[in-house]
Order: C-alpha cells, then sequence, then structure tokens
C-alpha cells in the first residue's frame, strides 16, 4: 500500500515504458530523510532489534573466533564486508514494520513474522538465494586475491597480518585490488536489489520485474543511489568495529531506512488507497484536570 508524504514528494519523471513502476528523482536530501523516518521507525520499535537482528553481532563474533582459530585471519574482513551483500534480504522483516507503522497499525516484533506470508515470498527468497551465491563468489574471489598476494601460507596472528598488508608492496596491492573487486560486488548487489524486496512486498512483483525496476532506479538517480552505498558501507563498517555488536542498530536502521527511500523513489500504484490519518484525540480541558484526577470530587451528595 502506498503512501506520500506532505513536503517532500520528489519531482516524478515519466518514463516512455508504461510498463512497470514509474520512477522519481530523488535528491540527496531524500536520503537523509529516509535515514530520519528509519530512526523514527526504530525508535518506535526497538524490540525486533533484538529478534531479528541478534544473528548479527552473534554471527560476526563467531566468523571471528572461527578465522582467527583456523588461521584464516584474512577472511575476516571479506566475511564482515558480505553483510552489505545479504543485508537486504535479512531486513524483509524490518520493511514489514515500516509498513504497518505507515499505516498507522500496531507494529510489534512479532508482526515481523508476517513477511511470511507475502504472495511474493517465494520471489524474495529466490532473490535472497541470488544475493547469498553473490556473498560466497565475493569470500572465494577474496581468498583468491589473497593467495595471489602471498601463497597458502596463513598469517600467524594479527600483527603479521597487518605487517605483511600494510608494509609490503603485495599487501598494498591486495588492498587496491581487493577493494576495487569489492566495489563491483557491491555495486551489483546495490543495482538489483536497491527497492527489490520493498517493491515485492509492498505490490507482490516478481523478481526480475523487482531487478529491473532497481536497476532503473539506479540508473535514474545515479548520484543519490551511490551516496546511499557510500551511507551503508560506511554505517555497516562503524557497526562491525565494537565487536560486530553496533549491527543490531545499523542493520534496523539501514532496513527501515530502506523502506521509506523506495517510496520516495517509486511513484503510488494509481487507485491505491490512501493512508489513513492518524486517529483524532482530542485535548481535554485543562479545568478537566483535577477531576480526572481526583474522581470523587464529581460525585454528588445526595
Amino acid at each position: 500500500m502506498a503512501t506520500f508524504y506532505q513536503g517532500n514528494v520528489p519531482t516524478v519523471v515519466r518514463t516512455a515504458d508504461a510498463a512497470g513502476p514509474v520512477i522519481r528523482t530523488i535528491q540527496l536530501s531524500d536520503l537523509h530523510d529516509a535515514l530520519r523516518r528509519g530512526w523514527d521507525d526504530f525508535k518506535a520499535v526497538p524490540s525486533h532489534a533484538i529478534i531479528l537482528c541478534v544473528i548479527y553481532p552473534v554471527l560476526g563474533l563467531v566468523l571471528a573466533r572461527v578465522v582467527m582459530g583456523y588461521s584464516v585471519l584474512p577472511m575476516l574482513f571479506p566475511l564482515a564486508a558480505g553483510f552489505a551483500l545479504i543485508g537486504p534480504f535479512a531486513a524483509l522483516g524490518l520493511y514489514e514494520l515500516s509498513s504497518r507503522r505507515e499505516r498507522y497499525e500496531e507494529a510489534s516484533a512479532w508482526d515481523a513474522m508476517e513477511v511470511l506470508r507475502s504472495p511474493s515470498f517465494g520471489a524474495m527468497l529466490g532473490l535472497g538465494t541470488l544475493l547469498l551465491a553473490l556473498f560466497v563468489t565475493w569470500v572465494a574471489t577474496a581468498q583468491a586475491i589473497y593467495v595471489a598476494a602471498f601463497g597458502y601460507e596463513g598469517a600467524t596472528g594479527i600483527s603479521d597480518f597487518l605487517t605483511r598488508v600494510l608494509t609490503t608492496q603485495q599487501g598494498w596491492w591486495l588492498i587496491v585490488v581487493g577493494c576495487g573487486v569489492g566495489f563491483l560486488f557491491a555495486l551489483a548487489a546495490l543495482c538489483i536489489s536497491a527497492v527489490s524486496f520493498p517493491l515485492m512486498l509492498d505490490r507482490h512483483a516478481g523478481a526480475f520485474e523487482a531487478m529491473v525496476t532497481s536497476l532503473r532506479v539506479v540508473a535514474k538517480n545515479p548520484v543519490p543511489m551511490a551516496a546511499w552505498g557510500l551511507i551503508v558501507a560506511v554505517l555497516l563498517a562503524l557497526g562491525t568495529i565494537p565487536a560486530f555488536l553496533g549491527l543490531a542498530v545499523v542493520i534496523p536502521l539501514l532496513g527501515h531506512a530502506t523502506w521509506h527511500l523506495y517510496r520516495k523513489a517509486i511513484v503510488s500504484e494509481p487507485g491505491a488507497r490512501p493512508v489513513p490519518p492518524p486517529p483524532h484525540r482530542p485535548r481535554k480541558p485543562a479545568a478537566d484536570f483535577p477531576a480526572n484526577l481526583f474522581p470523587w470530587r464529581n460525585r454528588t451528595d445526595g
């Protein structure tokens, strides 16, 4: 179900292709507003962060322990960076919560599970599998790049690993090539999933239609979407610093904000029912306050 936000409706750009959703032109200010609305959603329903996102800190700690325990320390950064590739799928429940709050409906952590009953959940699962395959390919590619630079000999510890990477020619080659290849993977994930999952949830679109629409959004708004990708990367990096625990806040924030970014980038369906206004709650006169506080004063002597 679609809605418009008064006072902040970007310019509509109608494409020649009548098939598919109509794409808006968004501005950098819209990214800030999407993040602000996402933060409001997170503050309104904070309990879901524990249920939906505890897997991220726990998985991060497990990965860190496994990586260091099996002397594959160089894979820690690629594994952490890979969260950006699978994050859009993992945030499905967050889109549902934002949608409910948008319609002024009750929203709780359990309501996030309603996404499992969506008619397009199979399409979401298919696209999520594609993102997972992209994640696995990225990790394998990162491993191949490290082997090309330093061979199969693993680092003996953190200090040895940092010395190799930061003080040798092979290390700087690893940084440049690794970041370049990682950027391409992140770009691919952004292009096919920027608004795909919210579109499938909102309009029950198929996976192919959702990916095509996401590509159109990125093509129509290259600068804002590039800035959005940078924001996602920076926030995820900051979230991993305190032993991955910051992801419990970053993931919900980005998930909610992605829903609002979708609302700004895609024009509502023709004939869609408008979101009802919030219920009006009349203010009680100040003179009623003492009577409400002391109800026995309302009784008449008899």
